[in-house]
């Protein structure tokens, strides 16, 4: 059986190919280690080895992981479904949201982070495989939502995150994530202030080579790192 070190050294050798292959560099890629129920150790482990970038996908245990793990180095990524009533619990210490898909949570957001006077990088979550269960905003409500994060001081917009269908059909998530990167790219025109619409979230452990031919600049991956999960 592989260990957990070697399985983040393969996915980062899966990165590096499908970036040759797509003509881009590998350090415009940010892996996030998602490390959804997988004890504390397996995180330490990777931090002891130099990875930094770690994802939970619900709000108490990204708390509780942050509490337990008191490793300056590491940086935090919400990731999850995200409920406004929840943000009070992470800003303190995550680094990134990449699931706020309503104006209320930048509103919150903004809100939390001003009474610590902390800035925190989010990414707006747009629905782009139109699956019911899947949390982000519609296409047509970007624009109003980067408008309002412009003139936000401590909230940093720095682009979009989004969900393929969840299937090994490189021909399903494709045109997904396509329409990712082009939603991005016509809205560059709305850079300024606290928008800076850099990154695209898209990628994991079954379609990541898919989404970095087609722009990605972070890959969330769990299964392949570490393992499978214990429901």
């Amino acid at each position: 059986m592989s260990t957990l070190q070697e399985r983040y050294k393969s996915v980062n050798e899966r990165i590096k190919k499908a970036c040759s292959d797509a003509g881009r560099s590998p350090d415009e890629i940010t892996l996030v280690a998602v490390s959804k129920t997988k004890p504390d150790e397996d995180v330490i482990s990777l931090l002891r080895e130099g990875y930094v970038h770690f994802g939970e996908n619900r709000a108490r245990a990204l708390e509780d992981r942050m509490e337990s793990v008191q490793n300056t180095s590491a940086v935090w990524h919400f990731i999850g479904n995200l409920q406004t009533n929840k943000i009070k619990y992470m800003v303190h210490r995550v680094n990134w949201i990449q699931s706020i898909h309503k104006k209320k949570a930048l509103k919150e957001v903004e809100k939390r982070a001003s009474e610590i006077n902390r800035e925190i990088q989010v990414l707006i979550q747009v629905n782009i495989s139109e699956e019911d269960q899947k949390s982000g905003c519609d296409p047509e409500q970007l624009s109003g939502m980067l408008k309002y994060a412009q003139d936000l001081k401590y909230t940093k917009v720095r682009g979009l995150m989004g969900m393929a269908t969840f299937t090994d059909d490189s021909e399903v998530v494709r045109p997904e994530f396509k329409l990712l990167k082009s939603l991005r790219d016509e809205h560059l025109h709305l850079n300024g202030g606290s928008v800076d619409l850099k990154h695209l979230s898209m990628g994991m452990t079954n379609d990541l080579e898919v989404a970095i031919q087609e722009g990605s600049t972070m890959v969330r991956v769990g299964t392949a790192i570490f393992g499978e999960r214990n429901y």
